[in-house]
């Protein structure tokens, strides 16, 4: 299966934050929308970055509450790993575990068209593997 098939099914929709926002107007961000994580987009809408809520839990243990009126642009992650439609979603799954991301935004001809989390990919993973046991099973009945 390709990304652009896990779009199609999941839909394409992204909450990004510019980065200026505060990490309190993330958090508020990330409850609204009910995700993990957002993806930082300048005025442009290019990704510069990419924040989640493990980067906010990490970075207030370090700095303490003082953090939630610092801009986003001071905790997002900027070599942001990106994947295109057309890439298959096992080569991702191998990408997503070696590399331990959460969530990759899917970029196509500089433009952000969706993201996917490693829980999409499992989901499409625990999916084929359920329609290859049924194809097998009727192979099987058949004789």
């Amino acid at each position: 299966m390709r990304i652009a098939d896990l779009l199609r099914h999941k839909g394409s929709d992204v909450a990004t934050v510019p980065p200026g926002v505060s990490v309190a107007g993330l958090l508020d961000d990330l409850a609204r929308h009910n995700v993990g994580a957002m993806v930082v987009c300048d005025d442009a809408g290019s990704v510069i970055g990419i924040v989640s809520e493990r980067d906010v839990v990490r970075k207030l243990n370090e700095r303490g509450a003082e953090l939630l009126h610092e801009p986003v642009s001071a905790i997002m992650t900027t070599s942001v790993v990106t994947c295109e439609p057309s890439e298959h979603v096992d080569s991702l799954a191998s990408i997503m575990t070696e590399r331990r991301i959460r969530h990759m935004p899917v970029v196509s001809n500089g433009e952000l068209v969706g993201i996917v989390s490693i829980g999409d990919v499992v989901r499409s993973r625990i999916a084929q593997l359920e329609s290859d046991r049924q194809q097998l099973e009727s192979y099987i009945a058949r004789g």
